[in-house]
């Protein structure tokens, strides 16, 4: 019997009875990290790793009923060994080993390869059977180094602030912000949405080191952010708040920006090709250091990544998931209180 099946609640263990990133309520539900798309309300127990309790409990409820596991560490449901190794994906983002009578698979959650100095670094795990995303696998899709990139975004920035423009990047709450803070502090301030201080707080607290922000409040002049760095989630891209600040120009950190002509940020005044997914030589670098005999290929370009794997003599199979396309696409959010619609 294989070790998981894909349900219409998502990923199921039968042996252990428990689903991994289930999309609807269940009894247990192990979680790889806290991206919306991947841990939803209403489960009655979730696993996942230390720092993502915090995180998912101050996004979805203080109430939930949290176990949690350091990497390394397992525990045994029903007789299948549960372990967590780092994804590189975001703060607390975790494979999840499975064990069974000697078979063993992985599933991967979001990952990606190089190390962004704040997130635990990937972590090849030998299986069986590997379930990998495919949110960029095509070979167009290869990441610069990421110096080079932040480098790309303090020229803007103080191009910008030469020419008393506001910069304003667009990068999701949880990872991407994270990872703009930690490379781009200087002396430059950062000034952050409510969204991404109300994290930080929580990682901060959790005992992850974050260079200090500015939290926006309706006291925040539109100068002082004109002098320095502004990040706020896509929710806020189109808003009237950034229309109103002093000559804004946008700058999307993204995948996406890889390929310019991406129709969601069409009208971004910038681009930066920053994302927190394997890029193609990741994913294949990935894949073949699990060794798995069986490849099961979630999210993102699947048909023609899991027929590229099979043609590289990869046994590979496509699977549908409601698991999104980047990142957790984050609803719409206040700033200083006031709704933007």
């Amino acid at each position: 019997m294989a070790l998981i099946e894909f349900t219409k609640r998502g990923i199921y263990c039968k042996q252990g009875d428990f689903y991994v990133d289930p999309w609807w309520p269940v009894d247990y539900a192990v979680t790889t990290h806290g991206h919306s798309d991947h841990v939803r309300f209403g489960n009655k127990y979730y696993l996942c790793h230390t720092l993502t309790k915090p995180i998912i409990k101050r996004r979805i409820s203080e109430d939930l009923n949290v176990e949690t596991l350091e990497y390394g560490e397992s525990i045994t449901r029903n007789g299948v060994n549960i372990s967590f190794f780092p994804a590189g994906h975001i703060i607390g983002s975790a494979q999840v080993r499975l064990e069974y009578k000697g078979e063993i698979c992985v599933i991967s959650g979001d990952y990606k390869i190089e190390d962004d100095g704040i997130t635990t670094p990937f972590e090849a795990v030998k299986c069986h059977s590997f379930v990998s995303e495919s949110t960029f696998g095509l070979p167009v899709y290869k990441w610069q180094k990421q110096e080079i990139v932040f480098n790309g975004i303090k020229n803007w920035v103080n191009d910008n602030i030469n020419q008393q423009k506001t910069s304003v990047l667009i990068a999701y709450s949880l990872g991407k912000a994270q990872r703009l803070i930690k490379n781009l502090a200087g002396n430059t301030p950062i000034y952050v949405h409510n969204s991404i201080a109300n994290l930080n707080e929580v990682i901060i607290e959790a005992g992850v080191k974050l260079p200090k922000t500015i939290r926006i409040t309706p006291e925040t002049t539109k100068d002082e952010l004109q002098k320095g760095i502004v990040i706020v989630p896509p929710a806020m891209r189109d808003s009237r708040w950034i229309k109103n600040l002093s000559h804004p120009v946008t700058g999307i950190c993204s995948g996406w920006m890889q390929v310019r002509a991406h129709r969601r940020w069409q009208s971004a005044d910038a681009g930066f090709a920053l994302s927190d997914h394997a890029d193609w030589p990741g994913l294949m670098e990935a894949i073949t250091a699990t060794g798995a005999e069986k490849v099961y290929v979630t999210h993102g370009f699947t048909a023609a990544f899991s027929r590229f794997l099979n043609d590289e003599g990869i046994e590979a199979a496509e699977v549908l998931t409601r698991f999104g396309q980047e990142d957790d696409e984050e609803n719409k959010v206040d700033l200083a209180g006031q709704n933007e619609n």
